[in-house]
């Protein structure tokens, strides 16, 4: 994973962010990061990699995928199948699609087989260490009762991100630690990369914005 400060868009699945709703917001982000220069990822509905990956040139992460080989596994989502469709990353074990550790491991093996990037999910710096261990790109910890709110970890909690900065440089100086929920404004963003972030990880604070250049923007300037 690229070692410039990063914000990771995660488009869930709101009503504005799926079908041609997501498609044009994708647009609108792909804009922002050819006008700025700045290091912006989405991660999109499965449904919608194929589509989106074909109409914009940021890259596109998966919101998750299962740790599985081709062959017979009806309902579950294979690493190569997000690969065709565009996808050059995963998300994994976010707070809404929790997975056991011997999971999240096998999830990351599994990824790392075909040289995609994997953004693993914590809620605290206990966890987040241990996950780094498992040797992810990327931890991004957000404290789950955040995620969606209107105070941003880095001014709720912000010793979460230092002790998890902290932990990870130590034992696992590879893994880039990005934080999330709440975050805003590039207030938020600018406070977090003070505190020793690579990046942040946001949602909501874009998606159901009533102008998400406007908020992209501001966020961008705390980079």
């Amino acid at each position: 994973m690229t070692q410039d400060r990063l914000i990771l868009l995660n488009l869930k699945n709101y009503s504005q962010s799926v079908g041609d709703a997501g498609l044009e917001l994708a647009r609108t982000v792909d804009q922002v990061a050819d006008e700025t220069g700045a290091n912006l990822v989405i991660a999109v509905p499965t449904p919608d990699i194929h589509r989106i990956s074909s109409e914009v040139r940021l890259p596109i992460f998966a919101q998750h995928v299962d740790p599985i080989i081709p062959g017979a596994s009806t309902g579950f989502i294979l690493p190569e199948a997000v690969q065709k469709a565009g996808a050059v990353g995963t998300l994994i074990n976010h707070a809404e699609h929790q997975l056991k550790v011997s999971t999240i491991n096998a999830t990351i093996k599994r990824v790392q087989e075909l040289s995609m990037r994997t953004v693993v999910c914590a809620n605290n710096p206990r966890t987040s260490l241990a996950l780094a261990m498992l040797g992810p790109d990327a931890v991004a910890v957000e404290p789950p009762e955040l995620i969606g709110g209107d105070i941003s970890v880095s001014t709720a909690k912000p010793e979460i991100i230092t002790d998890t900065v902290e932990a990870i440089r130590e034992h696992s100086p590879g893994v880039q630690v990005l934080c999330g929920a709440g975050v805003k404004n590039g207030a938020d963003v600018k406070k977090a990369v003070e505190l020793g972030s690579d990046g942040v990880l946001l949602a909501s604070g874009v998606v159901k914005h009533e102008d998400p250049r406007a908020v992209l923007l501001d966020l961008i300037s705390g980079l």
